[in-house]
């Protein structure tokens, strides 16, 4: 397994830049997936995200320094440009970005690479009500397992903001499924 700096290195290098991008897609591929997904909701649309990520990470990797993990630099690559798409939406439908999440929550029910049942969709739901900052925090947790420390580098924001963020996140998820 070639490590994260060989892995820059070859992708800085452009004798090694296709197969060393080959490799990074075949690793990163999956977990920045479910990353995007988790904020776009749909396939389709974390398919076209995905893509976008990994076309500015081939772009910009002369760019990337080295201060942070690679990981945490294309996870706030994806995060970013899921927002922007999240974004795009709302204001090409001239609706705001938290009807755009809600739009997007309703279309799961049809979706047929949702897996969830009706507790995964409330989870959804109840997700959907918080504000973005928020989602974001949860999800990266909550569904991926992500250390304050890492997301901390991803969402250049302090890890006593962001467990605070996810605790109030917890809060009203539990307060939105016991309501409703």
């Amino acid at each position: 397994m070639i490590s994260d700096i060989e892995l820059v290195e070859n992708l800085k290098s452009e004798k090694h830049k296709e197969k060393a991008f080959r490799t990074l897609v075949s690793v990163y591929k999956e977990r920045l997936y479910w990353h995007i997904r988790n904020i776009v909701k749909s396939h389709d649309d974390t398919d076209d995200v995905l893509q976008n990520t990994f076309v500015k990470i081939y772009k910009n990797i002369n760019s990337f320094k080295g201060d942070s993990k690679l990981f945490s630099w294309m996870y706030r690559i994806a995060t970013n440009e899921s927002i922007t798409f999240i974004n795009k939406r709302a204001k090409r439908l001239q609706i705001s970005n938290e009807e755009a999440q809600n739009l997007a929550i309703n279309n799961l029910k049809s979706d047929v690479y949702f897996e969830g049942d009706a507790i995964q969709l409330k989870l959804q739901q109840a997700i959907a009500t918080l504000p973005e900052k928020q989602q974001l925090v949860f999800n990266m947790k909550y569904f991926e397992d992500i250390k304050y420390k890492d997301m901390s580098e991803i969402l250049e924001t302090s890890e006593g903001a962001l467990k605070s963020s996810y605790h109030i996140a917890v809060k009203k998820i539990e307060a939105y499924l016991t309501s409703n």
